[in-house]
Protein backbone atom coordinates (compact mmCIF):
# COMPACT_ATOMS: atom_id res chain seq x y z
CA UNK A 1 0.00 0.00 0.00
CA UNK A 2 1.76 3.50 -1.24
CA UNK A 3 0.85 6.73 1.14
CA UNK A 4 -0.69 8.79 -0.98
CA UNK A 5 -0.67 12.51 0.11
CA UNK A 6 -3.92 14.61 -0.79
CA UNK A 7 -3.01 17.32 -3.55
CA UNK A 8 -3.14 20.38 -2.48
CA UNK A 9 -5.37 22.48 -4.66
CA UNK A 10 -3.28 25.25 -6.37
CA UNK A 11 -3.12 28.62 -5.09
CA UNK A 12 -5.69 30.92 -6.19
CA UNK A 13 -3.42 33.59 -4.97
CA UNK A 14 -2.17 34.42 -8.80
CA UNK A 15 -5.09 33.07 -10.64
CA UNK A 16 -6.18 35.16 -13.73
CA UNK A 17 -9.45 33.66 -13.99
CA UNK A 18 -11.87 35.98 -11.71
CA UNK A 19 -10.26 39.19 -13.05
CA UNK A 20 -10.56 37.75 -16.67
CA UNK A 21 -14.41 36.96 -16.25
CA UNK A 22 -14.63 40.07 -14.62
CA UNK A 23 -13.22 42.05 -17.63
CA UNK A 24 -15.87 39.28 -19.85
CA UNK A 25 -18.66 40.55 -18.16
CA UNK A 26 -17.84 44.19 -18.46
CA UNK A 27 -17.62 44.07 -21.61
CA UNK A 28 -20.47 42.07 -22.07
CA UNK A 29 -22.33 44.78 -20.18
CA UNK A 30 -21.97 46.89 -23.14
CA UNK A 31 -24.74 44.65 -25.15
CA UNK A 32 -27.34 43.82 -22.06
CA UNK A 33 -26.97 47.29 -20.60
CA UNK A 34 -24.52 47.18 -17.27
CA UNK A 35 -26.57 43.49 -16.09
CA UNK A 36 -23.36 42.00 -16.16
CA UNK A 37 -21.20 44.60 -15.17
CA UNK A 38 -22.95 44.72 -11.51
CA UNK A 39 -22.12 40.87 -11.20
CA UNK A 40 -18.26 42.16 -12.50
CA UNK A 41 -18.37 44.54 -9.47
CA UNK A 42 -19.83 42.23 -7.08
CA UNK A 43 -17.19 39.38 -7.95
CA UNK A 44 -14.61 42.30 -7.70
CA UNK A 45 -15.22 43.34 -4.44
CA UNK A 46 -15.90 39.78 -3.24
CA UNK A 47 -12.47 38.79 -4.89
CA UNK A 48 -10.04 42.07 -4.09
CA UNK A 49 -9.60 40.93 0.02
CA UNK A 50 -7.33 37.60 -0.26
CA UNK A 51 -5.51 39.18 -3.97
CA UNK A 52 -2.24 39.89 -3.48
CA UNK A 53 -1.66 43.40 -4.66
CA UNK A 54 -1.39 43.24 -8.26
CA UNK A 55 -4.50 41.54 -9.03
CA UNK A 56 -5.66 44.01 -6.46
CA UNK A 57 -4.86 46.75 -8.82
CA UNK A 58 -7.27 44.77 -11.12
CA UNK A 59 -10.40 44.46 -8.69
CA UNK A 60 -9.95 48.28 -8.22
CA UNK A 61 -9.69 48.95 -11.70
CA UNK A 62 -13.00 47.03 -12.46
CA UNK A 63 -14.17 48.46 -9.40
CA UNK A 64 -13.64 52.21 -10.75
CA UNK A 65 -14.94 51.54 -13.97
CA UNK A 66 -18.17 50.46 -12.71
CA UNK A 67 -18.81 53.50 -10.64
CA UNK A 68 -17.48 55.66 -12.70
CA UNK A 69 -19.74 54.44 -15.60
CA UNK A 70 -22.64 54.33 -13.64
CA UNK A 71 -21.99 57.77 -12.74
CA UNK A 72 -22.16 58.92 -16.66
CA UNK A 73 -25.14 56.53 -17.52
CA UNK A 74 -26.95 58.61 -15.40
CA UNK A 75 -25.50 62.05 -16.77
CA UNK A 76 -25.92 60.86 -20.07
CA UNK A 77 -29.27 59.92 -19.26
CA UNK A 78 -30.42 62.52 -18.09
CA UNK A 79 -28.80 64.84 -20.92
CA UNK A 80 -30.70 62.47 -23.56
CA UNK A 81 -33.35 64.86 -23.40
CA UNK A 82 -31.47 67.84 -24.72
CA UNK A 83 -29.69 65.59 -27.03
CA UNK A 84 -26.02 65.44 -25.59
CA UNK A 85 -27.28 62.39 -23.96
CA UNK A 86 -26.80 60.51 -26.80
CA UNK A 87 -23.13 61.57 -27.97
CA UNK A 88 -22.43 61.07 -24.14
CA UNK A 89 -23.87 57.43 -24.27
CA UNK A 90 -21.95 56.79 -27.08
CA UNK A 91 -18.35 58.09 -25.82
CA UNK A 92 -19.30 56.08 -22.36
CA UNK A 93 -19.89 52.39 -24.34
CA UNK A 94 -16.25 53.13 -26.05
CA UNK A 95 -14.41 54.57 -22.79
CA UNK A 96 -16.04 51.16 -20.94
CA UNK A 97 -14.79 48.53 -24.02
CA UNK A 98 -11.03 50.46 -24.35
CA UNK A 99 -11.10 50.30 -20.16
CA UNK A 100 -11.74 46.64 -20.10
CA UNK A 101 -9.57 45.58 -23.07
CA UNK A 102 -6.72 47.68 -21.35
CA UNK A 103 -6.79 46.33 -18.48
CA UNK A 104 -7.31 42.60 -19.97
CA UNK A 105 -4.27 43.28 -21.40
CA UNK A 106 -2.04 44.30 -18.26
CA UNK A 107 -3.40 41.23 -16.88
CA UNK A 108 -2.79 39.09 -19.42
CA UNK A 109 0.99 39.76 -19.38
CA UNK A 110 0.51 39.17 -15.66
CA UNK A 111 1.26 43.10 -14.69
CA UNK A 112 -0.38 45.08 -12.62
CA UNK A 113 -3.09 47.64 -13.82
CA UNK A 114 -0.46 50.74 -13.57
CA UNK A 115 -3.01 53.83 -12.69
CA UNK A 116 -6.21 51.84 -11.60
CA UNK A 117 -7.14 55.18 -9.61
CA UNK A 118 -7.19 57.77 -12.93
CA UNK A 119 -10.50 58.26 -14.46
CA UNK A 120 -9.63 57.90 -18.34
CA UNK A 121 -6.59 54.82 -18.58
Amino acid sequence: MTDLDPVAPPTLQDDKTLPIVGYALMLAGLITGGVTSVIAVILAYVSRKGAPEWLQSHYQFQIRTFWLSLLFAVIGGALTVVGVGVILLAALGVWIAVRAIMGLSWLLKGQAYPTPTNWML
